[in-house]
């Protein structure tokens, strides 16, 4: 029975990934920890979970030619090193996963309200990305490869620690780095690079031993289907309904274990 709700548990987050668009570490990993998983458990299945469910959009948006390679790449070079790098300073400076325990779930409540933030702003990120109405932004983009491997660093360590922010985070520092990049291959792109961060600190938390992969298994089960439901029912309802709801569960949740 055990099994039984871990699938419908997947089928839920799976469906709400469907419908709103956000990435599941974000309601994933929360509802994990709800689920009295401890954290470093949470957060390594969720970025296995994210890395297997993510990677067929991979292979969609390349044939699409839809995938900026280039940005990918700087991305990655930032991203990466940055995720391994914070794995091995989980196992060296820690004697035992409880001591960091904490850190995770409050790297993952300050994520969550990030997420939140960009979630509520995006149109106005975008919009001033695009005029170039601010000079931190021109100075940013003028200098966009650094600022984009430096992003990438920032990302791989917090998405290693939390699981959470290689889509909505990574998809905000695009639009601001790379005003005029078409929104589709904004998707293909923060897609593209958010499978092989995924898979890279998921394969640290593995090697951690935090992934639980009877978890894994039915979370996969329930979730992939669902999602494919959850994207058709998305499409027939209004977005001024899904985006107020999903920003304020998302600030909810990212209190919760920011603060509490």
């Amino acid at each position: 029975m055990e099994f039984v709700y871990y699938v419908l548990a997947g089928a839920a987050v799976g469906f709400a990934v469907g419908l709103t668009g956000v990435g599941g570490g974000s309601l994933m990993t929360p509802m994990l920890l709800m689920f009295g998983f401890p954290p470093q458990v949470a957060v390594g299945t969720d970025l296995l979970y994210a890395s297997i469910t993510k990677s067929t959009g991979i292979f969609m948006h390349a044939q699409r030619k839809t995938i900026n390679w280039g940005i990918v790449g700087l991305m990655a070079a930032g991203s990466l090193p940055a995720a391994l790098a914070t794995t091995f300073l989980l196992s060296t400076v820690f004697s035992d996963a409880k001591e960091y325990a904490h850190l995770l779930t409050t790297s993952l409540g300050f994520m969550l309200i990030f997420t939140s933030v960009v979630l509520l702003f995006r149109n106005r990120i975008q919009r001033q990305s695009h005029e170039g109405s601010s000079a931190v932004l021109r100075s940013l983009q003028h200098h966009r490869s650094l600022w984009t491997i430096v992003m990438g660093v920032v990302l791989g360590v917090l998405v290693t620690l939390s699981s959470v922010g290689a889509g909505a985070i990574g998809t905000a520092v695009l639009l601001m780095l790379f005003p005029r990049l078409p929104s589709v291959k904004v998707v293909g792109t923060d897609l593209a690079h958010a499978v092989p961060l995924t898979l890279v600190a998921g394969l640290g938390h593995l090697f951690l031993g935090h992934v639980d992969w009877k978890l894994l298994a039915a979370l996969l089960v329930g979730s992939i289907p669902a999602i494919y439901l959850g994207t058709h029912a998305g499409a027939r309802l209004p977005d001024r309904i899904l985006h107020p709801i999903l920003v304020s569960i998302l600030m909810l949740l990212g209190l919760k274990y920011a603060i509490f």
